[in-house]
């Protein structure tokens, strides 16, 4: 939505955008909130099954809800709202679940 590929020219990563756009993206950034105790931080490993699926990008203990949030990539399988996985925070892997993201409206 940010690009124009009918655009005729080329840019740079051009090539790429073309071949995800054809193929679909294989993850997708993802909200979530953790089932357990810890704050998810930047950087921090996301686990389905025992192996990497993907990393957190953001994440904080959100005081007004009191319930731990964050942002991660996942790949798409595992990108529905209520899909489980698991958080490795500093060696103990902590559980976690999809949430829809917000929306927010703009006040008139």
């Amino acid at each position: 939505w940010i690009l124009k590929l009918a655009k005729p020219g080329p840019f740079n990563g051009r090539a790429v955008l073309e071949k995800q756009n054809a193929e679909g993206a294989a993850r997708k950034l993802i909200a979530f909130e953790l089932t357990g105790r810890g704050i998810p931080r930047h950087g921090m490993d996301c686990l389905s099954g025992g192996k990497k699926a993907g990393v957190v990008t953001s994440g904080t203990q959100a005081p007004f809800l009191k319930k731990p949030l964050g942002m991660a990539y996942l790949p798409v399988a595992l990108s529905q709202a209520g899909s489980a996985f698991e958080v490795d925070i500093r060696g103990k892997r902590v559980g976690a679940v999809v949430v829809p993201k917000p929306h927010y409206r703009r006040a008139k």
